[in-house]
């Protein structure tokens, strides 16, 4: 399966027996849960919950709004719900007497109360429209998918890329390493001979000397942080829903390539070439965040 990105766009319009046409549309973006937002017609809640249904069995992630509009094919298509706008007219006289405030109501404001304005009255019934949007329904989630899947193909090159590049730097940090271990030996001799001078204990001395030596090796950085490139790899090899997976996997690496950094702090020497390679991975790790942000 291939990885999909949370971001796309896809309509699809229909009729509903030669006289009412509709549009359905999604549009997504990036959500660390599936949130769906439905702008339809009042009078779809039945739909509202069968789409809701569909659209949780195909989509994982993302903010999804679903928006449905209806239009007559013919200008005979409308009606005015007289119930409805009667009761508003009623009401605002009947308010308007008893506040003593002159004036006569809106009918342009009527018209925009939802509900005022039947667009299916005499032309479908709910059943019928629910059928006709159903039906095509699959259509769009294709064409959905469809732009998710190539922004999700085109966001697994550039990943690749920097892992490549991230993995490059990593191995030459390995290459340097042997020089920055020199430097921090020599800051151990000078340490330990600076506490022997000064007549410290031997167990400070000791002490001193593991501290020093703890600090100086980044090796396990290194095998870590491979190791966390390499199961990235995996992941974008099995696609699918990988998304918090690989954005758990840049934080680990971020915090190797900060330790790494943090060992070569006050060293002279190959140490500064690290720091420099250290920073510039970091700086992939960050846009590789970026990227998986949108990624399902």
């Amino acid at each position: 399966m291939p990885i999909h990105s949370m971001t796309g766009f896809a309509q699809a319009k229909g009729q509903v027996n030669g006289s009412l046409s509709f549009t359905l549309a999604l549009k997504s973006v990036n959500h660390r849960f599936l949130d769906l937002h439905f702008r339809m017609p009042p009078e779809s809640s039945e739909l509202e919950m069968k789409l809701r249904r569909l659209l949780k069995e195909k989509m994982a992630r993302g903010h999804v709004e679903v928006t449905l509009s209806l239009e007559p094919v013919t200008e005979q298509g409308f009606a005015v719900n007289r119930q409805l706008v009667g009761g508003y007219v009623e009401a605002y006289r009947h308010m308007a007497e008893e506040f003593g405030i002159s004036g006569e109501p809106d009918l342009n404001a009527a018209l925009k109360i939802p509900g005022a304005m039947d667009s299916s009255s005499g032309a479908a019934g709910d059943g019928e429209l629910q059928d006709a949007v159903l039906a095509r329904v699959n259509e769009i989630l294709g064409r959905l998918n469809e732009m998710r899947a190539e922004e999700g193909r085109s966001m697994e090159r550039e990943l690749r890329e920097r892992m490549s590049r991230l993995q490059a730097g990593a191995s030459e940090v390995e290459k340097l390493r042997g020089g920055m271990l020199q430097a921090h030996l020599e800051r151990l001799r000078a340490r330990i001979q600076e506490l022997v001078g000064g007549q410290a204990e031997p167990e400070r001395v000791l002490q001193e000397a593991a501290l020093l030596a703890e600090r100086s090796d980044i090796q396990e950085e290194l095998v870590r942080l491979n190791t966390h490139i390499q199961h990235f790899r995996g992941l974008l090899d099995s696609g699918g829903e990988v998304g918090k997976k690989l954005d758990f996997l840049l934080q680990e690496m971020n915090r190797e390539a900060n330790t790494l950094l943090s060992k070569t702090t006050g060293v002279a020497g190959e140490a500064l070439r690290i720091t420099q390679l250290g920073l510039a991975m970091k700086a992939e790790i960050e846009k590789s965040r970026e990227q998986v942000q949108n990624i399902e």
